[in-house]
């Protein structure tokens, strides 16, 4: 994977800006010795937000940018002078991002359309001033409000591929060369197992200048779930399709417990897959006559919708988008599919790599020199509140 642009896993340390302090200022000039206090609020901190971006179709850009810092709020200053915000920062991301916490894997947030916007981090708020509360029995308050610290986090962003229809099967399934005889996609072909090692998409034309979104991804093998072949690395990207389509050759030994095994590993995967509409189609079926085609069907469960294809010679694919058209149009399935739960991360679905990955060269940030004054004498601020604590100026 080291030589792809295609990043669909990425760790990075974000950080929110910290609110500015209130100010202490007391107001002085000729012939008002004692103007009052009129320190301004500090302003707030900067938010780290994500926004969808449909031109984006990889995480590569944050395998680069580890570090997300937001700006912090400035300090208000005397005149109830307001401190300025700080700079928010706006992180571009593919639709179909979810963000995990990486320390525990709980589900934080997830961009699914173009323009979308979710406040990842939020800003520290700015202290209050001190003429927020002077009163008649506190004339002088010598006090005002710090800012609220800044919010620190380390986040695992997956990305999840949008599409209607995901290709499930074995190695040398015929994932890849479906995908290429339905639609323009150019996946690699080869006559060795997992050719395929990313997720490809493809739009497949159907009747009347309609289409659908196919997505073909790595095949998976039995015991997957344990670490073997690909693992489960790239199952993620069918979580979101609205119909799985599992692909068995005809030549396989045992067409219906192959299914059984995919199956059985995309539960282990995630149980809520299990709910999606599932279709099987038997590839290479070129091969067949009707008296095998008739002794599979017998072998096959009764609820499950089949089809016999070729992609070499065409059999079956018309019949094929008819089925899966019928299913994505489903209000059903369409229901279903926005209320995805997420599943929190554990050992089958983060990636070691980025696990381990230690965030190195982190910029320092000089601390400020917060201080206290002692006063002695109530009514004797004149002079020195001017240049009070957490005032710029």
């Amino acid at each position: 994977m080291a030589d792809t642009n295609f990043i669909d896993y990425v760790k990075i340390l974000c950080r929110s800006g910290k609110g500015g302090a209130g100010s202490r200022h007391f107001y002085r000039a000729k012939y008002i010795p004692k103007g009052g206090p009129d320190g301004g609020d500090g302003g707030r901190g900067g938010h780290i937000i994500l926004r969808g971006n449909s031109h984006m179709w990889t995480l590569l850009p944050l395998k680069y940018r580890r570090h997300i810092f937001a700006g912090n709020g400035q300090s208000g200053s005397g005149g109830r002078s307001f401190g300025k915000d700080g700079e928010d920062v706006i992180v571009d991301v593919p639709c179909g991002t979810v963000v995990f916490d990486a320390e525990t894997g709980e589900f934080l947030c997830e961009v699914t359309y173009d323009g979308e916007e979710v406040k990842l981090l939020r800003g520290g708020r700015g202290g209050l001033g001190n003429w927020h509360f002077k009163s008649a029995t506190n004339r002088t308050p010598r006090y005002a409000q710090p800012g609220e610290p800044a919010i620190e986090k380390s986040v695992i962003l997956e990305l999840k591929l949008l599409a209607d229809v995901g290709l499930v099967g074995f190695p040398n399934a015929g994932k890849s060369t479906l995908l290429s005889a339905v639609s323009a996609a150019r996946p690699k072909i080869a006559d060795y197992p997992f050719t395929t090692m990313e997720p490809q998409l493809g739009i497949v034309p159907y009747r009347d200048n309609r289409s659908f979104v196919m997505a073909d991804i790595p095949g998976i093998i039995e015991g997957a779930s344990e670490g073997k072949g690909l693992g489960l690395r790239f199952l993620r990207h069918i979580e979101r399709n609205a119909v799985l389509l599992f692909m068995v050759p005809a030549d396989a030994d045992d067409i219906a417990e192959q299914y059984r095994v995919l199956l059985s590993e995309l539960e282990r995967f995630n149980p809520e897959l299990m709910n999606k509409q599932r279709i099987l189609a038997i590839s290479k079926s070129d091969m067949l006559d009707d008296e095998l085609m008739d002794e599979i069907r017998k072998t096959l469960p009764d609820d499950l919708p089949h089809v016999f294809i070729s992609a070499v010679s065409g059999l079956g694919i018309q019949e094929l988008k008819d089925v899966l058209w019928g299913a994505i149009t489903d209000d059903r399935n369409r229901l279903a599919t926005p209320s995805i739960t997420h599943r929190p991360l554990d050992g089958h679905h983060r990636v070691r790599e980025e696990d381990e990955f230690i965030f190195e060269n982190e910029p320092v940030e000089p601390e400020e020199d917060d201080f206290e004054e002692e006063w002695d004498d109530e009514d004797d601020y004149n002079e020195d509140w001017e240049y009070g604590v957490n005032d710029p100026e």
